[in-house]
């Protein structure tokens, strides 16, 4: 498929609207979310039937809440800080589960690209270096948006213990800011129930 006929596509505007822009990051999302959804045979899930596991909080990931229906709202996305381009998916239902991983090197930025990135995060970029910028990276966005998937990604099948389904109970008041916490995440200190805040 083209990227502008991804780009026309509902779910793909979807992803746009929620993320605010599209970018290198909101296509890897894209792409790794659509695969991994392919390999275990699921679709967009309305409750908790499939789980998303993502390795960094960057771009990507608000393209797999929209596409995969995993949502912390929902207890069925989970973030690990490991600072990776990488994306698991497990099917409640089947027990699937899939892998979806950056190829090494399938995204390095060009020199001139990670330099015009830096100025602008720095503030430092005039307007030139600024339109500079986002032509490179809309152009990267539409590069990942078509490139075949075996280069982008590698996919693998995985074999681990599904998380629990959301837990939904009481709550109890924290002994010293007194308020309402959920009582599992309450910790008992000399014989008084404290919540996570108060205890940093």
């Amino acid at each position: 498929m083209t990227y502008q006929a991804i780009l026309k596509s509902d779910d793909f505007k979807k992803c746009v609207d929620f993320h605010g822009h599209v970018c290198p990051g909101l296509s890897i999302g894209y792409r790794a979310s659509k695969a991994g959804l392919e390999a275990i045979r699921e679709i967009r899930a309305e409750d908790e039937e499939v789980v998303a596991i993502v390795e960094t909080n960057a771009c990507s990931a608000d393209a797999v809440q929209v596409l995969t229906g995993c949502t912390f709202g929902k207890g069925n996305f989970f973030f690990k800080d490991y600072g990776k381009m990488a994306l698991t998916l497990l099917s409640r239902k089947s027990g699937k589960g899939v892998r979806v991983s950056m190829q090494p090197g399938a995204f390095t930025p060009s020199p001139d690209h990670f330099n015009l990135l830096q100025k602008v995060i720095a503030g430092k970029a005039d307007e030139q270096e600024t339109q500079q910028f986002k032509d490179i990276h809309l152009k990267r966005s539409y590069d990942i948006l078509e490139k075949p998937t075996d280069q982008l990604f590698v996919i693998k099948q995985v074999t681990m213990e599904i998380p629990e389904k959301a837990r939904i109970e009481p709550s109890e008041p924290c002994s010293r800011c007194g308020e309402a916490t959920m009582g599992s995440k309450l910790e008992l200190i000399e014989n008084k129930k404290v919540c996570r805040g108060c205890l940093e």
